[in-house]
């Protein structure tokens, strides 16, 4: 196997949305490059399953980094690019969505707008 570029594990971080197959996380670098982090759309709307399932994430998210920037690292991109760009930004000027590195952080008054539920205690699967 190729070298991976390191990537930093985020541990203790829910791996995916229990019951779902959906990740949150990914087991290693990929060896066909860094996906790029940029904001899709999001077409989930309150009360969807999709809907859900990002909510869970940011709820992770949050309660694993809080108001905090943090290192994009094994976080899924596929998951990040649904938030990114509105719930979670870039945290430096030089942003490189390139990067195992980059360092993201939460923008809590659009997250709490979006996902209120995201930041209860506790969040029902």
């Amino acid at each position: 196997m190729a070298n991976l570029p390191d990537m930093t594990k985020h541990r203790g971080f829910p791996s995916g949305m229990p019951g779902t197959g959906v990740q949150f996380t990914i087991r290693r670098a990929n060896p066909r490059g860094v996906t790029p982090i940029k904001a899709l759309p999001r077409r989930a709307r309150p009360g969807t399953a999709e809907h859900r399932i990002d909510a869970a994430f940011l709820h992770a998210l949050w309660h694993h980094f809080g108001d905090e920037p943090f290192e994009r690292g094994n976080l899924d991109a596929a998951r990040l690019n649904l938030l990114f760009g509105r719930e979670v930004v870039a945290a430096d000027k030089d942003f490189d969505p390139l990067s195992y590195e980059a360092m993201l952080v939460i923008d809590e008054k659009v997250a709490r707008q979006s996902f209120p539920e995201s930041f209860e205690d506790v969040f029902e699967v």
